[in-house]
């Protein structure tokens, strides 16, 4: 696969633009087994699917359950389960077994009380072709306990847009109290205020995008923090993350295309497809908070029935979290990218199948780290909600510290 570069006028930017031959029309965005995403395609049969308990989502899970992924026929690449809400995230031990069928933990491995865990699993299927699923599941809480669930992770490092996000395992009623306890500290120091959407999560952020370098600490005192009547904290945690350089791409949904800009520089500008007249793109600024080498979407999750089911889709990078990706399609002929809006509302960018590192999805791909922005406009839908993923830059400065319970 081969791309042209082409300078833009006086500017230092450089235009991409991509050609080859793809099979299948079909654009899309979305809809995953495991979650929801965005995506369209052709549907396939789910006789050879990845299997994985606990299901996806699942609360209150004891730390001696059923841990396993399997599958009917094919064999199992890859299955990595993880500890994420840790100060440093764990890997939990298994094997996939002699068959390729199934994995399992090492005997007498057990999980970790109020905690949240990932699978990610890579499979080929009977066919010879590569498929994935991404869950997460929370184990138990001790009764009459409270715990948060966070992001990002312990030294990371996220761009510009990213927004310290706190999930709740129960409803918070004494909100002062408890976003008290949360302190989010900047180096250099910068002003942070909390915003609740619901009872259940809070966030932080400051008024404009994180400046590139600063250092964020993150400290959970919950500890004995009374949250609603007989209900206690159990955490002291603290955990810290730097901001790196800044990316801020813009969607020209209308116009089919996306500016990408480091540090306020134009670095590219690359041909898209958006979501098709009858499942438009929400407008507005997404953070991306999920980046994902290949991923299964399937609109049965999504409300789009059968339509399509895709289990290897390249490059994905979910922007909320009702469902909006921007990732790679290799299913769309190469003339759709910059001139037809076609996906069921996700973004997507040309790809190969297997996801190639010099096709634009993989070298956006490359180039993206979680917390970057992107921004939609010119599209025929509503702005995305605020509480939708870490879309909370939407809101203006005053309405957002109108959401605290502290002001």
């Amino acid at each position: 696969m081969r791309h042209v570069l082409k300078r833009a006028g006086r500017s230092t930017a450089t235009v991409l633009t991509w050609a080859g031959l793809m099979a299948g029309l079909m654009a899309g965005l979305s809809g995953c087994t495991d979650g929801t995403f965005d995506i369209g395609g052709k549907p396939r049969s789910g006789d050879d699917a990845i299997r994985i308990v606990p299901d996806d989502g699942a609360k209150g899970v004891a730390p001696d359950g059923r841990l396993e992924v399997r599958l009917p026929s094919g064999r199992l690449e890859r299955v990595t389960v993880t500890r994420i809400e840790n100060e440093t995230p764990t890997e939990v031990p298994g094997t996939i077994s002699d068959d390729g069928l199934r994995w399992r933990p090492t005997e007498g491995t057990h999980l970790g009380l109020a905690a949240k865990y990932s699978v990610d699993a890579v499979a080929l299927d009977g066919h010879g072709r590569r498929s994935a699923r991404h869950t997460t599941f929370t184990t138990e809480v001790p009764e009459h306990r409270f715990i948060g669930y966070f992001k990002p992770e312990n030294r990371a490092v996220v761009g510009t847009g990213m927004i310290v996000s706190v999930d709740f395992n129960q409803e918070i009623e004494n909100r002062a109290e408890v976003e008290r306890a949360v302190r989010v500290t900047a180096d250099p120091p910068v002003e942070i205020v909390g915003h609740w959407f619901g009872k259940k999560r809070l966030d932080l952020r400051p008024s404009r995008y994180w400046k590139p370098g600063t250092k964020v600490t993150v400290e959970l005192r919950l500890r004995d923090v009374q949250a609603a009547p007989g209900a206690y904290g159990i955490q002291n945690k603290k955990v810290a993350f730097t901001i790196g350089r800044s990316q801020v791409s813009l969607v020209d949904a209308e116009a089919k295309t996306m500016e990408v800009r480091r540090d306020g520089n134009l670095l590219a500008t690359v041909p898209i497809t958006a979501g098709a007249p009858k499942t438009t793109t929400y407008n507005g600024k997404m953070v991306v908070s999920e980046l994902l080498e290949v991923t299964r979407m399937d609109g049965r999750t999504v409300g789009f029935g059968g339509e399509y089911d895709i289990k290897d889709v390249p490059h994905a990078m979910r922007l909320t979290k009702t469902g909006t990706f921007l990732h790679g399609n290799y299913w769309a002929p190469p003339e759709t990218f910059g001139q037809v809006n076609v996906s069921h509302g996700c973004i997507g960018l040309r790809d190969d199948k297997g996801g190639s590192g010099d096709s634009p999805a993989g070298w956006f791909f490359d180039r993206t780290l979680v917390g970057d922005v992107v921004e939609v406009i010119n599209s025929r839908d509503k702005g995305v909600d605020p509480s939708n993923g870490l879309s909370g830059w939407n809101l203006d400065w005053q309405r957002w510290k109108a959401g605290s319970a502290l002001r």
